[in-house]
């Protein structure tokens, strides 16, 4: 039965409008892995076809169309001048997008697997409820659940907020405020002792500031993205337009963030009383870039905050904190 149990594959997945990251235990070392949520559609050919093969490509073939994912969804895109498409939209699946929940499916089916033949266990990350919205998550969550349960996955979900808790904050019992700032949401939860006390989004977030910032530069914003992933930072002065542009936009983004919480923790019915202040965790691809976490402290401590802060600390690897908070909760639940 030990052997049997060992050769069962436990998985947090963090399933981003973004990125799709995944973290396993294997022996005392976690591993984790990120793929591009995002496919890009080129001619068929048969010599693209078979090169794509010898340069193992992950893609697949529709017709007269070559659909490429992940990754290197990315790369083709930028080399053909083309936007990417996306299977999610402001944190949500997009039932507009006819491809978005087997495009999800494949990538998922292609970094989690299964080994021995053995049904992995997953807890996969789902985002709360926009802030004074009345979108609801049961499409989303009802959706993914059915994919998994296509694939063979022994599966339970855990809010995104939430799991940055459990990835960052276990030296304070798993009590303070979680944020995952993502392509497409901004995912905030607050925790006493592990328990969620409330959660929200706002759909401010990457995608926000990437398409805000292509609409002024004329430019792409596939290309934006790869711009700012790659050279964007905070407190210099910068004779790029690109730049400049990124900064308003970020923050505009920062300023919402912290108007929405300052809304939701003083208007919340049922906060807990705290007897002390607590941390806040800043995670996700948008909180990555350097200088994001000083220039959202000195927004946030000029803010008023209805709740005492002892410290506002970024997450150890922003990019995955999502991913192994769900896996801790996959190893404590499951």
């Amino acid at each position: 039965m030990k052997q049997q149990e060992e050769s069962i594959r436990t998985v947090g997945l963090d399933v981003g409008t973004s990125r799709i990251v995944t973290a396993c235990c294997d022996g005392a070392e976690r591993g984790f892995e990120s793929q591009l949520n995002a496919f890009v559609r080129i001619p068929h050919a048969k010599m693209a076809e078979s090169m794509l093969h010898k340069e193992n490509v992950p893609f697949q073939v529709q017709r007269d169309t070559i659909v490429i994912q992940g990754n290197e969804a990315q790369r083709f895109a930028d080399l053909f001048h083309l936007e990417t498409n996306r299977p999610m939209t402001q944190g949500f699946l997009d039932p507009s997008e006819a491809e978005s929940v087997p495009m999800v499916k494949k990538i998922i089916e292609t970094m989690v697997g299964k080994r021995n033949g053995s049904r992995p266990r997953v807890c996969f990350s789902v985002p709360a409820a926009p802030l004074n919205a009345t979108e609801s998550l049961t499409y989303h969550e009802a959706t993914l659940r059915q994919t998994f349960d296509e694939l063979d996955y022994e599966v339970r979900s855990i809010n995104e907020g939430l799991a940055v808790i459990y990835s960052e904050l276990e030296d304070t019992n798993y009590t303070g405020i979680g944020i995952s700032c993502g392509g497409g949401l901004c995912n905030v939860a607050l925790a006493y002792l592990s328990m969620p006390a409330l959660s929200f989004s706002i759909p401010k977030a990457g995608d926000f500031i990437d398409s805000s910032a292509a609409s002024v530069t004329g430019e792409l914003a596939t290309r934006v993205r790869i711009a700012k992933e790659a050279t964007f930072h905070f407190n210099g002065h910068f004779t790029d337009k690109l730049q400049q542009v990124l900064t308003v936009y970020y923050e505009d983004m920062i300023h919402a963030l912290i108007a929405a919480m300052k809304d939701a923790f003083s208007n919340a019915k049922r906060m807990p009383k705290l007897a002390k202040p607590i941390p806040m965790v800043l995670s996700g691809g948008t909180a990555s870039p350097q200088g994001f976490r000083d220039r959202f402290e000195k927004l946030l401590r000029a803010s008023d905050f209805p709740i005492e802060i002892s410290e506002i600390r970024l997450a150890r690897d922003p990019m995955t904190a999502t991913a192994n908070g769900a896996l801790v909760a996959a190893l404590t639940e499951m």
